[in-house]
């Protein structure tokens, strides 16, 4: 088969960015608009998000204590976690919702914004492994995990960075 044929080469070539007319053309671009949700479609995802992330966590908290690896203290049951991570969820779509109006790719900025909210959400955890004696190294851990749960449930729900 013969790739000439079909005006390709295996060889590189040079070419010219010169029309062969020897006019200069303006080039042009093409522009995605991005597309702000509408309230109606944010509260949707906002409500997914906050389902989802409780649900998630419910399971995660059920698995952790089942398994007896994890001694039980107060952050590490059921209110305040699930109370939390709907907090969370709650609060990361109203962050989106003003990133959408407000900056020209929201998705990537809210994922940025994600990261490092998720980033300082570990340092109350941290805190609590000093600051309260039933507090066990694991649970903090399982806590931090919680975080990423919720985290990773929001950029999901909300942006479209990852199913594209």
């Amino acid at each position: 088969m013969n790739l000439k044929h079909f005006g390709l080469s295996l060889r590189p070539t040079k070419r010219s960015f010169m029309p062969s007319d020897g006019v200069v053309r303006a080039a042009m671009s093409t522009v995605t608009p991005t597309v702000r949700p509408t309230r109606s479609v944010l509260a949707r995802r906002g409500l997914t998000a906050v389902a989802v992330s409780v649900a998630a966590n419910g399971l995660l908290l059920a698995l952790v204590l089942a398994s007896g690896a994890v001694q039980p203290f107060m952050p590490l049951s059921y209110p305040p976690v699930l109370f939390l991570s709907a907090v969370g969820a709650i609060g990361a779509t109203l962050v989106y919702g003003v990133l959408s109006r407000r900056v020209e790719n929201p998705d990537r900025t809210f994922l940025r914004v994600a990261v490092a909210a998720l980033v300082l959400s570990f340092l109350p955890d941290i805190g609590i492994l000093f600051g309260d004696p039933q507090a066990t190294i694991p649970g903090v851990v399982a806590l931090m995990a919680m975080h990423v749960v919720v985290a990773v449930v929001c950029v999901g729900a909300l942006t479209k960075i990852g199913r594209e």
